[in-house]
């Protein structure tokens, strides 16, 4: 079995290549990734010397390179992780998002088109549904709510959704789609909010919390989204859309001072900072249809996984310190310069 991983040298690309070469020694992995500022290959270090695994550097809208890394390779499956995905460059640069999370899946199908797949699948966010009440506990995502985007972001990938329906629909390309909430755990780019705060309660720095820190987000173990889109692309429906949900809602200045208690850091180090344009109050989804056709369900709790995730920033501060002095992006150069 080859499957083709884009965006693999990033947070939940990354993890999902790690987990595919451990769990199935006999596929082989091919990375497909452009390294933007957040693709780090030494998310892959430990992959490169696995002979079931290969990097190849394409962007996902390079046509002419797409097809060609099809044609050598000649995937059975595709699993699209490759896109644009923090909310606050989307607002201030929304063309990127654009060409990357909308043209690139249609260059990506249109090569599964031309050399044939058992499966392309689509990783999406509950982004793409908007937002729920503070108020409204009960409500939930499903699959069947209707897409309300508040981003440039989500709307690019609520766009991207729609094109890889009508590619099933007009071209019978087997498709599936997952929508999953704020993913957590290693190697996570240090931008978005539980490495930020670990990194920089690390070196004593402020923790910026938007607003007053009452918003709400449904947080899923990374390793826990990787079974669930494993098991999508073995036994998922083709054209099913699948919500991946972590059922640990939480407020995020909860989040950063069960940081501050863990790290042992004060709660003085919080400061509170203009909050974001278009700022969702609460994502939560209900992952009742994968776990009823598919039996999935998240096997890690936020609290186990908070330690595991601060455990993990301990352990490879040169991973992270790497990323805020820039020294990643010279990683490339030193691992393929000369080969």
């Amino acid at each position: 079995m080859k499957i083709i991983v884009t965006g693999g040298a990033g947070f939940i690309g990354g993890n999902f290549v790690h987990y595919m070469l451990e769990k199935y020694p006999d596929y082989r992995i091919i990375c497909v990734d452009c390294l933007t500022y957040a693709g780090n290959l030494e998310t892959l270090n430990s992959a490169m010397d696995n002979p079931n695994f290969c990097f190849h550097k394409v962007d996902i809208t390079d046509r002419e390179a797409v097809f060609s890394v099809f044609k050598e390779e000649r995937p059975d499956i595709v699993v699209n992780f490759a896109a644009e995905s923090h909310v606050d460059r989307s607002i201030e640069n929304p063309d990127v998002f654009l060409k990357t999370n909308i043209l690139g899946t249609q260059v990506m199908m249109d090569a599964c088109r031309k050399y044939g797949i058992r499966r392309y699948h689509q990783v999406s966010t509950d982004e793409v549904y908007g937002d729920l009440p503070l108020d409204r506990p009960d409500l939930f995502f499903t699959e069947t709510t209707p897409i309300h985007t508040s981003s440039p972001y989500s709307a690019s990938k609520a766009s991207a959704d729609l094109l890889v329906q009508a590619y099933h629909k007009t071209f019978g390309l087997p498709v599936t789609i997952s929508r999953c909430s704020n993913n957590y755990g290693p190697y996570h780019f240090p931008e978005k909010l539980i490495p930020l705060m670990i990194a920089n309660a690390l070196n004593n720095k402020p923790l910026p919390v938007y607003g007053k820190g009452e918003n709400i987000r449904d947080w899923l173990y990374v390793e826990d989204h990787c079974r669930a889109i494993d098991l999508i692309i073995h036994k998922g429906t083709v054209g099913e859309i699948y919500n991946i949900g972590g059922h640990n809602e939480m407020k995020n200045i909860d989040i950063v001072k069960i940081i501050c208690r863990e790290l042992n850091k004060p709660e003085s180090l919080i400061t509170f900072v203009t909050d974001r344009k278009g700022h969702d109050m609460r994502y939560a989804i209900d992952p009742a249809k994968i776990r009823n056709e598919l039996g999935w369900l998240p096997e890690t709790k936020f609290a186990d996984g908070i330690q595991k995730t601060i455990k993990w920033y301990l352990d490879n501060r040169p991973w992270w310190e790497h990323i805020i002095n820039g020294e990643y992006r010279q990683y490339y150069e030193r691992m393929y310069l000369n080969r």
